[in-house]
C-alpha cells in the first residue's frame, strides 16, 4: 500500500504548478507579483489534494484518510487555529492575508474524496454538482486574490470554471475509463447516455459512428455555450488579470475546436495545445476576442 507522507517544508515555486497539464490559471508570470505566491500555495495544495485522489496504488481508506487530514487542517484554518502540517501553515498565512473563504478549500477536498468513491454520474445535474466544488471554487479564490468578488463576476467565474472542467471530461474520456482498474471513471451522464443508446461498453471498445459523435458534440457545445456564457468576465477584470483569463478563456474555446474537429473520436487524437495554439491563444487574449 501507497503511504502518503506530509507535504515537504514548502517552499512554493512555479514548479509544481507546471508539472501538470491544467486548463485551470496557475501562478504563471502574467499575474502581479503580489499575487504569485499566494496562487501557487493554492494550486500547490489542490494538486497534491487532487493527486491523493487520483495517483499511485493506495487503497480507498488510505486515500480517503489521508483526505480527510487534510480537511482536519482546513477546519483548524477556518477556526482560527494554526495547523501541523507545513503547507497548511502557509497556506493559513495565504487565507489570512487575502481574506480568503476556506469553504472553498474544503468544497475541494470533497470533491477529490468523491472521486475516490464515486466513478459514475446519474444525471448532468450531479456532473454539475461536482464541478461546483471540484472546478468552481478555483474562481472563486481567484477572485478573492484579485478584489474582484461580485455576485456578477462570481456568476461568469462559474460558468467558465465548469466549461473548463467539463472540456477537461471530454479531453479525458478514454483515460478517466482507465482510472480505478476495470472500474474506470465516466463523467458522462448515465441517463443521457442511455436515451442517446451509448453503454458503457460502447466508450471502451472506443465507438465511433454518427450516433456517438452526435452524443459526444452535444456534451461539447454545451460546455461551449457556458465557457461563451462567462466570458464577459475577461473583459470586465483590468490589467494582468483580466489578460491572465483571456488566455485562459482563449485557451477553452482552443480545445473546444479540436474537440469538435475531431469528431469524436478523442480515442486516438486527445486534443492538446500546441506551439501555434499558443499564438492563436494570445492574439485573442491581446485583442479581447
Amino acid at each position: 500500500m501507497q503511504a502518503f507522507s506530509k507535504p515537504a517544508e514548502p517552499t512554493p515555486s512555479l514548479t509544481l504548478a507546471h508539472t501538470h497539464y491544467e486548463n485551470f490559471p496557475v501562478a504563471s508570470l502574467l499575474l502581479p507579483a503580489h499575487l504569485r505566491h499566494a496562487v501557487t500555495v493554492i494550486y500547490q495544495f489542490a494538486r497534491e489534494a487532487d493527486d491523493i485522489a487520483d495517483e499511485g496504488n493506495a487503497t480507498q481508506a488510505a486515500r480517503l484518510q489521508a483526505l480527510q487530514t487534510y480537511e482536519d487542517e482546513l477546519l483548524l484554518i477556518q477556526a482560527y487555529i494554526q495547523p501541523s502540517q507545513p503547507l497548511l501553515i502557509t497556506l493559513q498565512q495565504v487565507v489570512k492575508t487575502h481574506r480568503l473563504d476556506v469553504q472553498s478549500l474544503l468544497d475541494l477536498i470533497n470533491a477529490f474524496k468523491q472521486d475516490v468513491v464515486k466513478t459514475r454520474y446519474a444525471t448532468f445535474n450531479e456532473v454539475l454538482d461536482y464541478c461546483r466544488r471540484s472546478a468552481n471554487p478555483v474562481g472563486r479564490l481567484m477572485l478573492q486574490l484579485y478584489g474582484s468578488d461580485t455576485p456578477q463576476h462570481r456568476l461568469w467565474s462559474d460558468q467558465i470554471c465548469t466549461a473548463l472542467q467539463l472540456i477537461n471530461f471530454y479531453q479525458d474520456i478514454a483515460i478517466d475509463l482507465q482510472k480505478h482498474g476495470e472500474i474506470g471513471r465516466i463523467y458522462l451522464s448515465q441517463d443521457e447516455m442511455q436515451s442517446a443508446g451509448i453503454s458503457e461498453r460502447d466508450l471502451r471498445q472506443q465507438r465511433l459512428d454518427a450516433t456517438w459523435e452526435m452524443f459526444f458534440l452535444h456534451n461539447v457545445m454545451r460546455a461551449e455555450e457556458l465557457l461563451l456564457a462567462g466570458k464577459p468576465l475577461g473583459r470586465a477584470l483590468p490589467g494582468r488579470i483580466g489578460f491572465e483569463l483571456r488566455m485562459m478563456i482563449a485557451g477553452g474555446e482552443r480545445i473546444l475546436h479540436k474537440l469538435k474537429s475531431c469528431r469524436g473520436d478523442i480515442y486516438h487524437h486527445r486534443p492538446t495545445l500546441k506551439a501555434y495554439d499558443w499564438l492563436l491563444i494570445l492574439l485573442k487574449a491581446l485583442f479581447k476576442q
